[in-house]
């Protein structure tokens, strides 16, 4: 009987999902600055030759991967968040879901390098973008929950800026945020507390 071996995926193999779920994992651990075409050919264990399948160039890959991002960070939470009952649900596992993200380390990485280089002409339009839908989407929120629609922006604006400065602080000085996911909670009840009241 003769033993069959499996194949090691080659490199014509790889696809695009494969470049571009690589490109994030590179900007999250060093910004756009580390997305280069032989460094991720030789991670993914792919030649140029396979990428250049794929993508016209490495400007290509960055606008793919960051709309991949858009996707995964934006779209998919909302889709996520949206499976609650009522708008006040919403807010609280929107807000609660990126607050405790920010205690796996490194998930809010690809996050910051965003932030980081934001000046970037590929990457300003995606995050300009994203953050228009997600201050829209949490407007919408406040809206349904009876407020008119320029408090609800208002309201939304705070709600963004606390989490995001929270994923800062978390990533640059983690000691002084709350640690537990218990303490983490109290947080967002504070913070739910906060945007909803009077």
């Amino acid at each position: 009987m003769v033993e069959r071996r499996t194949r090691k995926p080659t490199a014509t193999k790889l696809t695009a999902a494969d470049w571009t779920a690589a490109a994030l994992e590179a900007m999250a651990r060093g910004g756009l600055a580390a997305v280069a075409v032989e460094p991720l050919a030789a991670r993914l264990g792919a030649t140029k030759g396979s990428f250049y399948w794929h993508f016209a160039n490495r400007d290509a890959l960055i606008e793919a991967a960051l709309l991949r991002w858009e996707a995964d960070h934006t779209e998919a939470v909302i889709a996520m968040v949206q499976q609650q009952p009522d708008p006040e649900a919403r807010l609280r596992t929107l807000i609660g879901a990126v607050i405790e993200s920010t205690a796996i380390p490194g998930a809010d990485a690809i996050e910051l390098a965003m932030l980081a280089t934001a000046g970037h002409p590929l990457v300003a339009a995606v995050l300009a973008r994203v953050t228009a839908r997600r201050l829209a989407y949490t407007a919408q929120l406040f809206e349904g929950l009876g407020c008119p629609p320029q408090e609800a922006a208002h309201r939304a604006l705070l709600a963004v800026s606390a989490y995001l400065g929270f994923a800062q602080l978390a990533h640059a000085t983690p000691a002084l945020v709350p640690a537990t996911p218990q303490l983490r909670r109290t947080y967002v009840d504070r913070i739910i507390g906060l945007v909803t009241g009077p």
